[in-house]
């Protein structure tokens, strides 16, 4: 607020005191000064929650907002992001979307994508096992396990287990169709699958 918005709310007799070189003069600048940071602030201030131009720490603030704090999940405040702001960015701009398909094949599929900068990832559903979803991570996020072993144990059903694996996995695979877990397995959930009925 400018000096003479403030003057302007004073009562009139300070008005009427107000002159250059007094002591109220010098504390309307001061005034002054102290507002300028935070009117800079509230002049953009919908730059705050737009996530290609909110500040870094900002955006993760914004990912809780979008029920994406899983991903953001640090040990402590002055810990690295688990990955980059950029990513990190996306997430947050596409949350409403991912919100609505929590849970579903779609949904899990684009966070990993998002979250990690990756496609390809494949899920199979096992006939031999119902209720689990194994997740073909394609080589090139094989560096970033744990950030997907977050985001699966986060976006998948709450009833289903799953596993990831980390290597080649043939395009014919897909959502529905039997498969043989490979051998480098990574259990996301200690729960077992259920026993199928005799």
């Amino acid at each position: 607020m400018r000096r003479a918005g403030i003057e302007r709310l004073l009562p009139a007799a300070y008005q009427r005191a107000c002159v250059p070189g007094s002591v109220l003069w010098a504390l309307l600048d001061v005034m002054e000064a102290l507002h300028a940071p935070d009117e800079t602030v509230l002049a953009d201030v919908d730059a705050l929650f737009a996530p290609y131009q909110a500040p870094g720490p900002m955006v993760a603030y914004l990912a809780r907002w979008v029920a994406m704090d899983h991903v953001v999940a640090r040990p402590r405040r002055d810990a690295p992001l688990p990955l980059p702001l950029s990513r990190l960015r996306d997430l947050v701009a596409h949350g409403a979307q991912l919100a609505a398909w929590r849970g579903t094949p779609h949904g899990l599929r684009t966070a990993l994508e998002l979250a990690t900068g990756v496609t390809g990832f494949v899920l199979d559903e096992p006939a031999e096992r119902p209720f689990h979803v194994v997740v073909r991570v394609p080589p090139a996020a094989a560096d970033q396990v744990s950030l997907v072993s977050r985001i699966v144990e986060a976006e998948k059903p709450a009833a289903v287990t799953a596993e990831i694996t980390v290597g080649e996995s043939s395009p014919d695979r897909a959502v529905g169709r039997a498969s043989v877990p490979s051998p480098s397995v990574v259990p996301t959930s200690p729960v077992p699958a259920p026993e199928e009925p005799s």
